[in-house]
Formats: structure tokens, sequence, C-alpha cells
């Protein structure tokens, strides 16, 4: 904006009749400026709003303590949905996106199971044996309710949390409830399986159901309570699969 205001200051009548009498040639190109604002996307300024949140929070707790650096976080430990939206607009072809195709040729090749999606019951379940040896850890495929415009809560006017208006966000975390990696297409390649891939089942229930709380506080936590989110909003859990 502040580009734009420049040339509108130098279109100024007098600086182009001066311009004009110096150089006649000029004519067929003075006098005429067209311009584009191109706009981050309206996600990128919500997460850019809770990432200054959080960082905000973080300067406070790190003073307080006397934490070296004012930082709490590890330098590996990168903001990964700014990240992605940086790698979109570069071109280059996100995890998410590649995920994606994949789930359109998916459909493409069994549109029979894609029509028994809709009926699965929520936290359905399975296993499967890990890609390598001494691998144990579950993985979990939440939704993150988000206050969605279109549906309006007629007390108080504001935006009903839905699901529909929410994000997925998926987990691999060990047996202790900590994660073993933020990346997607790690993640997908641990789930990933065919028809014929063995369901394999031997965790504890128990220890099982310890490490799904542990998901849904650590999911409230990081994506709900930095929203301040109401209170009965939680985390939902689409499916799970541990993976040994």
């Amino acid at each position: 904006m502040q580009r734009i205001g420049r040339v509108d200051r130098r279109m100024n009548p007098d600086t182009e009749a001066r311009i004009l009498a110096a150089h006649p040639e000029l004519k067929g190109t003075r006098e005429t400026v067209i311009y584009w604002n191109f706009l981050p996307p309206d996600e990128l300024e919500t997460l850019l709003r809770l990432y200054n949140r959080v960082n905000r929070k973080t300067l406070v707790i790190s003073k307080a303590f006397g934490i070296e650096g004012s930082k709490l976080l590890r330098p590996e430990d990168d903001f990964d949905p700014v990240k992605e939206i940086n790698e979109q607009f570069e071109g280059e072809q996100t995890a998410s996106e590649k995920l994606s195709l994949e789930y359109e040729q998916l459909a493409k090749e069994h549109p029979e199971l894609i029509d028994r999606l809709p009926d699965f019951p929520l936290k359905a379940f399975s296993g499967k044996a890990a890609l390598s040896p001494g691998t144990r850890a579950v993985f979990f495929c939440f939704r993150i309710p988000r206050p969605d415009p279109e549906t309006i809560d007629p007390k108080s006017g504001q935006p009903l949390w839905t699901e529909t208006a929410g994000d997925t966000v998926w987990m691999l975390l060990d047996l202790d409830g900590k994660p073993i990696s933020p990346s997607l297409a790690l993640i997908a390649d641990q789930i990933r399986s065919l028809p014929d891939t063995p369901r394999v089942c031997k965790f504890d229930h128990a220890a099982l159901s310890k490490l799904r709380e542990k998901a849904e506080k650590q999911l409230t936590q990081a994506h709900l309570r930095p929203l301040q989110a109401p209170i009965g909003v939680f985390p939902v859990l689409k499916c799970w699969m541990e993976i040994h």
C-alpha cells in the first residue's frame, strides 16, 4: 500500500507536464497506472495470530524464569502450518497435497470402500505391523473444531464451533505419549495399508485408553486453548491404529 501511495504522488499533473515537455515521445505511456494487490490466504492470517499469541506468552514465561534466549522451543520445532503455506506459494507440492492426490487415486480404484466411509463409527480402531523392527507406536486421526461462520448461535450471535469448519490433525505417538515425528509423509508410510494387509492388535487396552487421553490433552493445549475454545469443545477422534 505504501508503494501504491508513492505511485499516486508521482502522478502529480505538474510533474507529468514537465516530463512530457522534456520527453514528448513518452506521451502514449504516461498518465495511466495499473497495479495489482497480491493478498495472502485467509488461513495465514489465522495462523499468524495464533503464532504471535503463543510467541508472546512464551516470551513472558521465558523472561519470568530467566530462560536463555527467551525461547522455550527447540530450533527444530518450526511452525509447520506456516511452512506448508510457504511451500504452496513457492510452487512446491506439499505433503498434504500429495496425500490428497493419493486419496483421489484410491477413490477411483476402490469406490466401494469410499462409499462405506460415512457408515464407519467414530474412533474406528485397527493395528498393523511396523515397517521396521522395534517400532511401537499409535497413530491418531483427530478433527479439531473451529468457529463456523455459516452456523450462528441464535442466542449469542456468535459462530458455533463445528468439525466442518475445523482441521484434521495426524499424530504418531510412542507408548509414553511423546510424538515420534510431525512429518505427514513419514506417518503415512507407517499407516499405509493394502486390502490384504493383516490386522494385528496386541497392545493392552487400558494402556491404549490412557494414551488416547494424553493425545486429546495435547491437542486441546496446542490447538483449542490458545484460541480460547468454549467449554464442551474437544478434539474429535475419527480413527486410530496401533503399530508394532
